[in-house]
């Protein structure tokens, strides 16, 4: 039986035309030059610096390439205010002046390459094709140093999350062990509760760990199947970890429905979970979550929302950081390993969908999760 092999020339042509490239020059005729030379790759144009910041955060710029001259904000400017944000992205500079000054500052705020004015154009093309290689290479050892990283501080969070159970539990055994405990009084019996549930928490602690061990060590990708929102909220809810600690605390849900998507039911599970458990957590004593699903003309959107503690204005950008918790009471001893809302946004991310939060102190929390209707069945 014959096989078609694939072309490798169409391939290479088919990578180029996924990346994206930002053309940041006041003249419109300079734009339109330099998009007709790189009409292998999607172009985006900006007239002015302060455009192109507000194009490049939106995401999916893979390459700037920026005059220097130009109002608002110029192209250094520009430069800094990129590298800033992030380090690994490629800028390449365009400019008519050969100024040893200005060539300075830019290599000072890591531009990656020069182009001179008048445009050479093959000099172009070569210029942001390089610079895509370049890009690679950067986020290649980016990540690999985030990966030595992530690995120091996740091994400092372990011992620590294990450490003041394990020692809870050992002078517990110790002081029995030496007759100082008689369980036949009621404070023993107390005590015995409060191991036993540190013993309970040791074992959700290694359960989190396994999974988190598993998102970390491989299979990323997604393993799609026909699911319905409608049924797997309840499960969330029915499943939530937070609750037996917080039974003042009810749930109301409100589900419209939605069309079945093909979804990773494990990963959206494991998002919406996250989310359930943590609007449990950030109640008080007594409180309320609500859970709605919705039906939008583009996608189906969950919101879960709490009259819990709120979480401060400043601490929001962060959540969705590695490692990062929010400790209401100040204690240093926030339970968990501080990864479920930054794995959750993956998930979602990796459905092409969103998941933003919005809160306010002493007032509550509402989280919201959106998920295209791209991800639907074909009819």
């Amino acid at each position: 039986m014959l096989q078609l092999t694939p072309n490798p020339n169409q391939t290479l042509q088919q990578e180029i035309e996924k990346k994206t490239v930002l053309i940041v020059d006041d003249e419109a005729v300079i734009r339109d030059l330099c998009k007709r030379v790189l009409h292998d790759y999607d172009v985006v144009e900006a007239g002015d610096g302060a455009e192109a910041l507000d194009i490049f955060l939106r995401g999916g710029i893979d390459v700037i390439l920026t005059d220097v001259m130009m109002p608002l904000m110029d192209g250094i400017e520009l430069l800094k205010n990129l590298k800033e944000r992030e380090p690994t992205v490629v800028v390449i500079i365009m400019t008519g002046f050969a100024d040893k000054e200005l060539i300075l500052k830019a290599l000072k705020a890591d531009a990656d390459d020069f182009i001179t004015k008048p445009l050479n154009l093959l000099q172009l093309k070569s210029a942001v094709d390089k610079a895509l290689v370049k890009k690679a290479l950067k986020e290649e050892i980016a990540d690999l140093r985030n990966v030595d990283r992530f690995k120091t501080l996740f091994l400092s969070m372990i011992s620590h999350k294990f450490r003041t159970p394990i020692t809870s539990i050992s002078l517990f055994l110790q002081n029995l062990a030496s007759g100082v405990i008689d369980t036949r009084d009621e404070g023993a019996r107390e005590h015995i509760g409060l191991v036993y549930n540190e013993a309970c928490y040791l074992g959700n602690l290694v359960s989190e760990l396994l999974a988190f061990s598993s998102f970390m060590t491989g299979n990323s990708g997604l393993h799609l199947e026909p699911c319905d929102l409608k049924d797997l909220i309840p499960s969330a809810l029915a499943d939530c970890k937070e609750c037996p600690a917080k039974p003042g605390v009810a749930s109301h849900s409100d589900l419209e429905d939605v069309p079945e998507l093909m979804l990773d039911r494990e990963k959206i599970s494991f998002a919406l979970q996250q989310v359930i458990d943590n609007a449990v957590k950030f109640s008080r004593e007594t409180g309320l979550v609500c859970v709605t699903l919705r039906n939008l003309a583009d996608s189906c959107q969950i919101s879960v929302e709490d009259n819990g503690i709120g979480i401060p204005k400043e601490q929001l950008p962060k959540l969705f950081e590695k490692f990062y918790q929010v400790d209401a009471d100040r204690t240093g001893q926030v339970r968990g390993f501080g990864l479920g809302l930054f794995y959750a946004r993956e998930f979602v991310r990796m459905h092409g969908g969103s998941i933003s939060i919005e809160s306010e102190e002493n007032v509550g929390t509402r989280v919201l999760i959106s998920i295209p209707h791209t991800t639907s069945q074909s009819p």
